[in-house]
């Protein structure tokens, strides 16, 4: 009996040590199957980085089942029998759990990353194409990693090139309309010639970034990060790098949120995620030198100024009652408006005295990065869309009074207008009615029409020609399109077939600013 028994305790200690050697090691997985392609730091290499706050976007659930069958319209192939469902459960698990060690990303990185693929030096004085450069449009295809130009005239595809992944949808522009700058969630930047239509350089200026800005000169790139908590400076003409900024302050750092450029200001206004304060970075010698903190105060936790900065990429920190991180500004750029994602309320900040001047109402979560501004009834307004209520609201930019809550068939995204159209577009991006996009008359703030081009599908993102006679929606699919709008019969004139467009801006309404726009 004894006997027995030990022989049948042997045989349970056998299994549970193969079971346990069974089990997976997902470091040595990654190291095997994964680190070719996106870096052995997890930090991307030709693949994308694999990091918790680069995964974002996507379920871990989703993501075991992205490693066993594949990306369509991706290099990612699928290992589905080479490792086994456990496998792949266990390398979801790990790359969604931050590295022992906080990512590095530096000047000297950043420098090493960067490619220039035709010197500037040598490209042409004028465009090698008859389109109108200030009428191009730049459409981020988020279906298959790709950028098409299109001619905003003529409605025709000059070219079409392979972008990063996850590029975003805001691509930028130099005050001439020649250069195009776009960058993707994982830190890479890209100069592209819009006369020559090619690359012209790239580099990787972050591992997890939000946005990029351009100067009103020209000169200059501002890149914000989420990971590291940094704003890179890169020269606009050929993306040098040239400073990293560390977005902390009294020991804790922040995730940039947005970064954007205030022209009449010469300076960058960079919008943080984890600190209620906005940082202002000039990119000229401010013309009054300023303090980096309160002087003569012995107030706890803030910082005294013991010395004046006065020279270009300094920091200027306006501190705030509470978070601020999506922004619109009024034409002067005097005023910020702002709101955080998970605020009851927005507020109005004075650049130039740096503080908070009034309240404003919004609920729920406005979209103030797509909001637009307009005359009506003999003053500013400015409109927002909301991201979870089903509402547009409107403000005054006079008084800072809410005038009207244009009731929404829900959630939306973008508007646009254009100085030359009466309406509005509004997309319904969320939701059963995101086929739905609202045509608004801005005297009577009324929907006047509401479109469906695509009954069922995803429309979203109006964006008007120079001249504001057409209207080019996304269908936002796979197989999706460019649908063409007449902005005043507002039928349809023609569609582009695309992959999954997403975001579209037109270079004139860029570069000028215009009130219809995002800027």
């Amino acid at each position: 009996m004894i006997r027995r028994c030990l022989s049948a305790a042997a045989t349970l200690i056998a299994l549970l040590s193969a079971a346990h050697a069974e089990e997976p090691d997902p470091a040595r997985l990654y190291t095997q199957h994964c680190a070719a392609c996106h870096g052995g730091d997890r930090l991307g290499a030709i693949g994308p980085a694999l990091l918790p706050q680069n995964l974002e976007r996507l379920k871990p659930a989703d993501a075991v089942d992205v490693i066993l069958h594949g990306r369509p319209a991706s290099q990612m192939a699928g290992f589905e029998g080479v490792l086994t469902r456990q496998d792949a459960e266990a390398l979801a698990g790990w790359v969604f759990r931050p590295p022992a060690t906080s990512p590095h990303w530096g000047l000297e990185e950043t420098a090493a990353s960067r490619t220039v693929f035709v010197d500037p030096a040598t490209l042409p004085a004028r465009p090698t194409h008859t389109a109108d450069p200030m009428n191009l449009f730049t459409v981020v295809e988020s279906g298959d990693h790709h950028v098409s130009v299109v001619d905003g005239d003529r409605f025709t595809v000059l070219d079409r090139f392979p972008s990063h992944f996850a590029l975003h949808g805001g691509i930028k522009y130099d005050p001439t309309g020649r250069f195009a700058y776009m960058v993707s969630r994982d830190g890479w930047v890209d100069q592209y010639d819009l006369w020559t239509l090619q690359r012209v350089a790239e580099v990787r200026a972050g591992i997890n970034t939000r946005n990029i800005a351009v100067s009103a000169d020209g000169r200059w790139l501002a890149v914000g990060n989420a990971v590291p908590a940094s704003v890179v400076i890169l020269d606009a003409r050929d993306l040098s790098p040239q400073r990293v900024i560390p977005v902390s302050a009294s020991g804790q750092d922040s995730r940039v949120s947005a970064v954007y450029t205030a022209p009449p200001r010469h300076s960058f206004l960079v919008a943080l995620k984890d600190l209620p304060e906005i940082w202002e970075i000039p990119y000229d010698k401010p013309v009054k030198p300023y303090y980096p903190g309160l002087v003569h105060s012995y107030e706890p936790g803030m910082v005294e100024a013991l010395s004046v900065q006065d020279g270009a990429f300094s920091t200027r920190r306006i501190k705030l009652e509470d978070y601020l991180d999506d922004f619109f500004f009024d034409q002067s750029y005097q005023h910020v408006m702002g709101a955080a994602r998970t605020g009851a309320k927005g507020q109005v900040v004075n650049l130039s005295v740096g503080r908070k001047v009034a309240d404003i109402p919004l609920t729920g979560m406005p979209h103030l990065g797509s909001g637009i501004t307009f005359d009506w009834n003999g003053i500013r307004v400015m409109a927002s869309p909301n991201l979870k209520e089903n509402k547009i609201t409107v403000i005054s930019m006079t008084d800072w009074s809410l005038v009207k809550d244009i009731p929404t068939l829900g959630p939306g995204f973008f508007l646009r207008g254009h100085e030359n159209s009466p309406y509005i577009f509004a997309d319904v991006f969320f939701g059963p009615n995101r086929d739905a996009v609202h045509v608004i008359d801005k005297q009577t703030l009324d929907i006047v029409r509401t479109l469906r081009p695509a009954p069922g599908r995803t429309v979203a993102h109006a964006e008007f020609t120079q001249d504001g006679r057409y209207v080019l929606l996304s269908l936002m699919e796979q197989d999706g399109a460019l649908i063409v709008i007449d902005a005043t019969t507002l039928e349809e004139v023609t569609r582009l077939p695309m992959r999954r467009p997403v975001g579209k801006y037109n270079v004139a309404n860029k570069i000028r600013y215009e009130e219809g726009t995002s800027h």
